[in-house]
């Protein structure tokens, strides 16, 4: 704005509102226009966001009131000021449509108008708001309910409507007619024809319609006819908006150009009395969007897309001092709006912020508002509170009003019927197992259904194919109803069964035989254990990812590094991801796709577990290729970038993973465009018309992958020849092969089950005509019969004819790039590595041979909830390490279920019940070509001062000392642990009906304080380890009086501890274990396994252990001190420096009684008095006179010396 002429005392105001400007420069040439505006890192609140306090509003001076987040990072498409009500009504590109209260904003409604397509225009009416979309016209309520929805033709391409009467409109768009529709009956009253096609904008006077058109005309059309009174040809490009007032017309737009089009700073302005064009209004900015902005004068804003924002007079010369900037969260300015009052300008920016920018510090949006409904005000909070836990409550206490009238709940008789429900049928489980004495049966609970719940079914619904309810188990069932499907047993979900020990009287190795490690299931987004497996086994992918190591916080490639740990130090026993599932959850990606999964879904296996492991493939994949990608190394972890791994720029996942390709969109006028992308994994994109060809047509799984890879299709995209939007097709070719070639199946229909089972039938067929001819139904065939199938070198033949049944997944696929960058991709059996020889085929002929490794299956089971298995290819390293064999073998992997199967049965799929989701092919001799050593990446850094997260920590808080460098531990030295927990979830357990308790879910624990006490040395029992563990995820129980963690202890904030993250932590525990440190303490197998730790047994010196007999209880801590030692511990709070010293000095005494476990029987003795003295005490302490403490021992002297 211009500020001379004014008084000089409002000139203060001047730089406040226009900081960004520089008067005295052309505004268009001023680049300091375009600055940036970023959102707050900590992201944008949904309420408004106040001005800032510097910034005051001047009479009659536009400056920005208050800014708002609409839609967060969908472009603002249209917005509208009520002209009945104080709101501003916002519409995005994602079809939400929310509207804001007054001039501060204040979010009112909010609700999605359509699925996919944008808000195109926005018009009030007294009884709702009308949403113009490409092809729908919606009416609704302004709090968000439906009064009509009108659904155009599908070729309609809608932009623009306009309200002619009270229940008239027109609507217009990019074909060659104008619809009305009355808004009365919803209905279609008239179809105008128009000349020129695109009718985009449309404004009305009391003479004439004005329609605006994409050629760059604006037509003047008669109230009554429709028929063109008068036309301008204002631009030759194109038309970007006008706007009329009293006798004037203005315009802006595009002119063509040699290079194309561009934006015409010249304003074109006609005088409608004598229907011709008066002189062109220069202005400094682009013109997106212009309206008259009748005040005191016919001033006209002019806005362009960057922000700048200019008023001037239609008539009269534009000043480059009237300019304003308007500071967009995006790069673009999507939308503008001026309200009924002229008092509140609204802009509306690509990254869905809307600004408002008024003339007075309290504006109106309209002369005369009625006023705005609100929804009434919460009136349950005035309510006494009701205790439920209490038996006697008495239920009168729950207010009802007194009526006298009928109860909507009182049918007269002769308009209900008594109808009672049937019985539902019996579970075949139950049928399968029951046993009769008379005519009484007795069967097993299946523990289906919660107890004493029977659900009712009053009609059967369509089953969904991810959620279908036909799996039983009973023989009888089968007879009577052939479709149902049985599942195998290790195929089902697996539970853990919970007793008052927890896990440890749970039988793991029931489900696993093996010394491979499995996965324990109750973890929030533990569906993606199988996952993991996989990577795992991959041999490249395991030694790369344990040689990781960043200075990141949540880092999932470390997380999976520690995890990858645990499964190498396991021998058969289960370990648990809660460490990598935390960082997995903290991960903003991992959210926005959808991956986190709510406790309920993942219990109950409704959500389309399928398609999640098949997002979270990509995601995982791309998150290890973005976290590997960083080559410098912190300082502190020097070592993690020593691997040969990390010896080019891209990551080693990219190298093993990654496939370059060329993808080429041709237009129909022969222009082509070549761009390089690369991709992670594919996509099967299966043929067209598969499902509805039940003519049996065979399709190699070869051809379907080539087809999905050097994928072609036609669609609609920019032509820079052309200048618009062209058919085109666009294909896709690769330039190198990947070395682990990953596939997701997409079977996420029954369309594409179809075709599975139908190949597979197909391929069935084919290995029995191939093979045997023609076969009888349900005959066998004789052993002889198959010798054929067998590979030639003698290995396995196939036992019977089930194993070539619901096959149509080779084991091995030969892959080849032809001169004209093409590929060759078919089936490769044993016998043609026997033709070609493995050396002469890859090498001299370019081909190259993957084999299946492994593959992920979704398993549909409704009684048992459905879940997620793997099968796997175990190499031969993996044996050696784990059994000192040397071979390979598929296993089953469900969790922590793991057992050997057939190599058939990997590749098998019934579609019933068994639908493949991910598989893994690797090439031929992979791991040759990877450098495989693991070299530890923490070194012994990690155990040295480090500055605490506590912003109040003060060294005279200290509570330990680190170690220096001579106390560095060795092999066997020992280091007393202890650590205390907070909880995350509460335990979920049901009562049963004999008084006893059954735990369903254990509670949820998070690690918030260890401690490590020095074990020997003149320092011993001086702690070297004191971390509070800052966490992100709620706390619901602090348990103070176990733990002595108080509200405000993990909070970096507030605390006065000194607070690391689990991470750091974790690395000084994880350096200990390496080194080959023992552990000395109580209870440390919970502690090591809420920590996510594995540490071998010979390294744990477990005082509950020590001093336990067999088939006796367990003894607290504080029993054995006072006991042994003769000291009060634990008098209000836990205290982990204080227990860890205990355990010490305990371990020394257990030597000193056992005479360093020579004399078991003198021992003996000694804990048979202890547990007669604890039955006679029952198991309690005696009140103490005076408190005594290790605090006080004289150990602790030596940290008031240091």
């Amino acid at each position: 704005m211009n500020f001379e002429g004014l008084d000089p005392g409002l000139a203060e105001y001047a730089p406040a509102m226009h900081s960004a400007l520089d008067p005295v420069l052309d505004a268009h040439l001023n680049p300091s226009l375009l600055q940036n505006v970023e959102l707050d890192p900590e992201g944008v609140a949904l309420e408004a966001l106040p001005a800032q306090e510097s910034v005051r509003i001047m009479e009659g001076v536009y400056s920005e009131l208050h800014s708002v987040v609409a839609d967060v990072g969908a472009p603002v498409s249209g917005s509208h000021f009520d002209l009945h009500e104080e709101l501003l009504w916002v519409g995005s590109h994602g079809g939400h449509a929310t509207s804001f209260f007054g001039p501060t904003l204040e979010r009112y409604s909010s609700f999605q108008v359509n699925g996919s397509d944008e808000i195109r225009q926005i018009q009030s009416l007294e009884n709702g708001i009308l949403f113009l979309t490409k092809n729908n016209l919606k009416y609704m309520a302004r709090g968000g309910l439906i009064i009509f929805d009108y659904l155009l033709d599908e070729s309609e391409d809608m932009h623009s409507l306009l309200l002619t009467e009270s229940s008239t409109l027109l609507v217009g768009g990019l074909q060659n007619h104008v619809l009305e529709i009355d808004l009365n009956t919803a209905q279609e009253t008239q179809k105008y024809a128009v000349e020129t096609p695109g009718v985009t904008i449309m404004r009305q006077t009391s003479r004439f319609f004005f329609c605006g058109h994409t050629s760059g005309k604006v037509s003047l059309r008669d109230l009554r006819t429709f028929k063109v009174e008068h036309e301008f040809d204002a631009f030759s490009g194109s038309l970007s908006d006008f706007d009329v007032h009293g006798n004037l017309l203005a315009t802006c737009g595009f002119s063509s150009r040699l290079t194309g089009l561009a934006c015409d700073r010249f304003l074109k302005v006609y005088d409608l009395r004598m229907m011709r064009a008066i002189t062109p209004l220069q202005v400094h900015v682009d013109p997106a969007f212009l309206r008259f902005i009748p005040t005191y004068t016919s001033r006209l804003a002019i806005i362009s897309q960057s922000g700048q924002c200019q008023f001037c007079e239609p008539t009269g010369l534009a000043n480059p001092a009237d300019i304003f900037h308007v500071n967009p969260v995006g790069p673009l300015l999507m939308t503008f709006d001026v309200s009924a009052s002229k008092q509140a300008l609204a802009f509306g920016d690509s990254e869905g912020c809307v600004h408002l920018w008024t003339d007075s510090p309290e504006p109106s949006f309209n002369p005369y508002s009625r006023e705005t409904e609100f929804a009434l005000p919460c009136v349950v909070d005035s309510l006494p509170p009701l205790d439920w836990s209490q038996d006697l409550l008495p239920l009168s206490l729950i207010p009802v009003p007194l009526t006298t009238d009928t109860l909507l709940s009182d049918w007269p008789a002769a308009n209900s019927a008594p109808a009672p429900r049937r019985a539902p049928p019996v579970d075949a489980e139950i049928l399968r197992t029951m046993k009769k004495v008379g005519f009484i049966g007795y069967a097993p609970n299946p523990r289906t259904r919660l107890r004493n719940q029977i659900p009712y079914r009053l009609k059967e619904s369509d089953s969904e194919f991810d959620s279908f309810s036909q799996v039983t188990e009973s023989p009888v069932g089968r007879e009577e109803e052939p479709h149902l499907h049985m599942v195998s047993k290790k195929y089902r979900k697996v539970t853990i069964k919970y007793s008052k020990l927890g896990l440890e009287d749970f039988d793991f190795k029931h489900y696993n035989k093996t010394l491979f490690a499995g996965l324990e299931p109750h973890i929030p987004n533990a569906y993606c254990n199988c996952m993991i497996q996989v990577l795992y086994f991959l041999e490249p992918v395991r030694c790369l990812i344990q040689n990781h190591l960043c200075q990141k916080e949540f880092c999932l490639a470390c997380e999976l590094g520690f995890l990858f740990h645990m499964l190498d130090l396991s021998r058969g026993d289960p370990c648990q991801g809660s460490n990598f599932l935390r960082a997995f959850r903290t991960i903003p990606e991992a959210s926005a796709l959808g991956l986190i999964l709510a406790d309920s879904d993942e219990a109950s296996g409704k959500g389309s577990l399928a398609r999640l492991i098949q997002r979270w493939n990509r995601f995982i994949l791309t998150q290890l290729h973005q976290d590997l990608q960083e080559l410098e190394v912190p300082q502190a972890y020097r070592g993690a970038g020593g691997s040969s791994f990390c010896s080019s720029g891209d990551s080693v996942i990219g190298q093993l993973f990654s496939c370059e390709m060329e993808n080429c969109s041709l237009c129909r006028c022969g222009s082509e465009t070549v761009r390089a992308s690369s991709t992670l994994l594919f996509t099967l994109s299966y043929p067209e018309g598969s499902s509805s060809d039940k003519t049996g047509k065979n399709c190699d799984f070869a051809q379907v992958l080539k087809r999905s890879i050097c994928l072609e299709q036609n669609t609609q995209a920019w032509c820079d020849n052309c200048e618009k939007y062209q058919p085109t097709i666009q294909t896709r070719n690769i330039r190198h092969l990947p070395d682990i070639l990953v596939i997701n199946c997409e079977v996420n229909s029954l369309k594409e089950a179809d075709f599975w089972r139908m190949q597979a039938e197909v391929a069935f067929k084919m290995a029995i005509k191939k093979h045997s001819g023609e076969i009888s139904k349900n005959k066998e065939f004789a052993l002889a019969d198959w010798k054929e199938l067998g590979s030639p070198e003698g290995m396995l033949m196939c036992p019977s004819i089930e194993e070539l049944k619901n096959v149509w997944l080779p084991f091995s696929i030969q892959m080849k790039m032809t001169k004209n960058k093409g590929l060759d991709v078919c089936n490769w059996t044993d016998g043609d590595e026997m033709q070609w020889g493995p050396a002469r085929a890859e090498e001299a002929h370019g081909v190259c041979v993957y084999d299946l490794m492994a593959t992920v299956a979704h398993i549909l089971d409704s009684r048992a909830g459905g879940g997620l298995v793997a099968h796997i290819k175990v190499g031969e390293t993996y044996h050696q390490r784990k059994e000192g064999v040397t071979h390979q073998q598929w296993y089953l992997f469900n969790d922590f279920l793991i057992e050997p199967i057939d190599k058939h049965e990997a590749v098998q799929f019934d579609m019933n019940w068994k639908v493949p989701a991910i598989l893994y092919y690797i090439k031929r001799n992979l791991n040759s070509k990877y450098n495989l050593n693991i070299k530890n990446p923490i070194e012994a850094s990690v155990l040295l001062a480090e500055a605490s997260l506590a912003r109040k920590q003060r060294k005279t808080h200290t509570t330990f000392i680190p170690l220096m460098l001579n106390e560095m531990p060795q092999v066997g030295d020992l280091v007393g642990l202890d650590a205390e927990f907070v909880t995350l979830n509460e335990e979920e357990a049901e009562l049963r009906s004999d008084g006893t308790k059954s735990t369903i879910k254990p509670s949820q624990m998070s690690v918030a304080r260890i401690t490590c006490v020095r074990g020997q040395g003149p320092h011993e029992g001086v702690p070297f380890i004191d971390d509070y563990i800052s966490t992100q995820e709620q706390v619901v129980d602090y348990l103070t009086q176990y733990s002595g963690i108080k509200p405000g202890d993990l909070d970096a904030k507030i605390s006065s501890k000194h607070l690391t993250t689990l991470k750091s932590t974790y690395l000084k525990l994880r350096f200990l274990i390496d080194i080959g440190v023992k552990f000395v303490g109580h209870g440390l197998q919970k502690d090591f396994r809420v920590i996510n730790l594995m540490v071998p047994k010979d390294q744990v010196l477990d005082t509950v252990y020590l001093f336990h007999m067999p088939r006796k209880r367990m003894i607290s801590l504080r029993f054995l001190a006072w006991y042994f030692l003769d000291l009060k511990i634990q008098g209000e709070t836990h205290d982990s420096i204080e227990d860890a010293r205990t355990a010490l000095q305990l371990y020394r005494k257990y030597l000193e009684l056992s005479k360093n476990g020579t004399e078991p029987e003198s021992f003996h003795k000694v804990l048979k008095g202890l547990y007669e003295k604890g039955r006679k005490m029952d198991w309690k302490v005696p009140e103490p006179e005076g408190q005594t403490s290790p605090k006080n021992a004289a150990v602790f002297s030596s940290v008031l010396a240091l």
